[in-house]
């Protein structure tokens, strides 16, 4: 499938990886740019959330339920015994799951991608939308590494930006934003976690 989405989650792999290549181990298991996480915390997150997705793909293949994680505790779980892990040891599986989940939706076909899956927040969502959900984590992730957002392409920060609003708005937080954004309010709201 060419699309956008498939595009800039290429490119956002790239930039993740760069950015984890400039990281020294030793710096990996220091604060990141995501607070309480450490450096191997994010990359720990990024390769299990490329396994998730890769079983949702499976899912969207095959048609057999395959939900992303067993429960939200197993997900935390799994980031938590990563982030003790040896530095080579996720930077490698950090790759190889990310290369796996390429694989996997490259091999979707018409069925596939129409077929819906459901997240682990429990929305129902089309498999076309995992391309998408996947350029998200490592793009935001590969500034918590040391990436800045201006590395992200320009389209693609405006559909990050995009999407952080329609969060933002479903959260009830879309008043103070724009408020703050059309420069009404001197200091920026309080908003609510990412994700």
């Amino acid at each position: 499938m060419k699309s956008p989405a498939r595009e800039w989650m290429a490119r956002s792999e790239k930039i993740f990886s760069r950015a984890l290549e400039a990281m020294p181990d030793t710096a990996l298991g220091q604060p990141s740019g995501l607070p309480g996480w450490t450096g191997k915390h994010v990359v720990a997150h990024v390769h299990f959330n490329a396994l998730a997705l890769g079983r949702l793909a499976r899912w969207a293949a095959t048609g057999e339920v395959t939900p992303m994680y067993a429960s939200v505790a197993q997900r935390a779980a799994e980031i938590a015994d990563g982030a003790q892990w040896p530095a080579a040891k996720l930077r490698a599986l950090a790759g190889e799951s990310s290369a796996a989940l390429a694989a996997a939706l490259d091999g979707l076909d018409g069925d596939g991608w129409a077929r819906e899956v459901v997240t682990i927040q429990g929305r129902r969502i089309r498999a076309t939308e995992l391309p998408w959900l996947r350029t998200r984590e490592t793009a935001v992730h590969a500034v918590d590494l040391g990436a800045a957002f201006a590395d992200l392409p320009k389209d693609l920060l405006l559909a990050l930006a995009a999407d952080v609003l329609a969060r933002r708005a479903a959260a009830g937080e879309l008043a103070g934003i724009t408020s703050w954004l059309t420069g009404r309010s001197a200091q920026a709201p309080a908003i609510g976690p990412w994700l």
